[in-house]
């Protein structure tokens, strides 16, 4: 079988890390702020009712809706990822996703206009939701694909590393705007956070700009254009066709980490505030801190996963998660600063990262190269709908039901199970060949060298 070896460029990976950094945390700043809010303001000032629980569930709803949107947005940037290249369809996504952001932030309130206050609110989340269907996993394909291929799970680490920057960045400023007098957090302060992802979005704009196309996609397409290999022409469907196995493993294990993911920065925060009376400053700051942690946890764990593997990280990942659970609401229940701390640290920083870090490397494994975006990006946002994008509003809806967290422990353990069954069934893709463009190109991905 004759293969095409394809060189590694440290600059353009550097710089490709670097764009999957940005355009990572500029995506989860987006959502991660949008929570906070919700959580924090936005149920006062968009969906104003007499009862905080009904008006946070409302909130939460329109939260839900973002994800609403992202496997359309993983079906169709994805397949122009994979028909135009990674880096036209980067430079899109973080344009929407920038432009959404910024305007939410320049929303007029229930009090102003109404009706349509809501409406529109709804209408820039499904924006956002769209763009963030293909940021994520096109950042991820882009750092993958340049990076040193005999470490692609720290290659992969720059996006994911890109969320706890992005958590750490979205409660500082909103950490730093409740220190305004309530009145003028109300008028203006909470539009702060949004507005500054105009400068997120130049930011990551500018150097997306520079880089060039991966290698990998490069050589695909010279491939294709010789005849060697089979044009793709909807690389969803092929997908499907090819890799079915693959895409249901990243859906089921998209279910622990993705809900975790939400569990603390936002049910967490609002149920700390609304139910346990901590100060809303305070519950912040604790996320800043695991935020810190979580960034030098994320490369750590990535690490490991080039030595051990994918799977057994990212399963002990979400083990520790689910058996942390009781431990973080009884610390809360405490009221102790310190011991709620701890709480938002050892649950957000040390043992959800290790679902994230090696999560990134390992679904951009599983696809072969002319798919690889829309198995990822498809199949990972489908998992968002199914298990995070509605975690706030079904966890919120289950304490309201029951009046106690135990009903949240229980739901976030069958998540846990169905991952942990996806993992079982999913290969190990550690020392797969994902840069070799060959005649097998269009056979299904998984196959291991050395």
């Amino acid at each position: 079988m004759a293969t095409t070896a394809i060189p590694h460029d440290k600059q353009q990976a550097r710089r490709a890390g670097i764009a999957a950094l940005v355009g990572t945390t500029l995506e989860w700043y987006d959502f991660l702020i949008y929570g906070t809010a919700a959580a924090l303001i936005l149920n006062e000032l968009f969906f104003p009712n007499g009862d905080p629980l009904v008006g946070t569930l409302a909130a939460f709803a329109t939260y839900a809706v973002g994800f609403m949107a992202r496997p359309i947005g993983g079906i169709v940037l994805g397949n122009l990822g994979d028909r135009a290249g990674r880096k036209r369809m980067l430079i899109l996504t973080i344009t929407l996703m920038g432009v959404a952001t910024t305007l939410i932030g320049l929303l007029p309130s229930y009090d102003q206009i109404g009706f349509w206050a809501p409406v529109l609110l709804i209408g820039l989340r499904l924006l956002q939701g769209f763009a963030a269907g293909g940021e994520y996993a096109g950042a991820v394909v882009l750092s993958v694909e340049h990076g040193d291929q005999t470490r692609r799970g720290a290659a992969g680490a720059w996006a994911p590393t890109g969320f706890a920057v992005a958590t750490l960045l979205s409660t500082g400023v909103f950490q730093l705007m409740l220190l305004l007098p309530d009145d003028a957090f109300r008028s203006w302060g909470w539009r702060v956070p949004f507005l500054l992802g105009a400068l997120l979005l130049l930011v990551g704009y500018l150097i997306r700009r520079r880089i060039d196309e991966t290698p990998a996609f490069e050589e695909a397409e010279r491939a294709e254009a010789r005849g060697a290999v089979q044009a793709t022409k909807t690389p969803v469907l092929a997908v499907l066709r090819k890799h079915p196995r693959s895409f249901l493993v990243v859906v089921g294990a998209r279910f622990a980490e993705n809900s975790f993911a939400y569990l603390f920065p936002v049910f967490g925060v609002a149920f700390a505030v609304n139910q346990l009376g901590i100060d809303r400053s305070f519950t912040l700051l604790a996320v800043v801190i695991a935020s810190a942690v979580q960034i030098v946890a994320v490369p750590l764990w990535a690490i490991l996963s080039d030595r051990v593997g994918r799977r057994p990280v990212y399963a002990g990942g979400a083990i520790a998660s689910l058996l942390w659970l009781v431990p973080y609401f009884m610390l809360l229940e405490t009221l102790s600063p310190v011991l709620i701390v701890i709480g938002f640290v050892v649950g957000l920083g040390v043992f959800y990262p290790a679902m994230l870090a090696p999560q990134a490397a390992y679904f951009a494994e599983l696809f072969d190269t002319k798919t690889r975006l829309s198995g990822f990006a498809f199949a990972r946002e489908l998992g968002s709908v199914l298990a995070g994008g509605f975690l706030p509003l079904i966890a919120t809806a289950l304490l309201a039901w029951t009046g106690h967290w135990w009903a949240v422990a229980v739901y976030l353990a069958v998540l846990t199970a169905i991952t942990l069954i996806a993992l079982a069934f999913g290969p190990e893709t550690r020392g797969q060949d994902i840069v070799t463009v060959s005649a097998a190109e269009n056979e299904p991905a998984g196959r291991v060298t050395g």
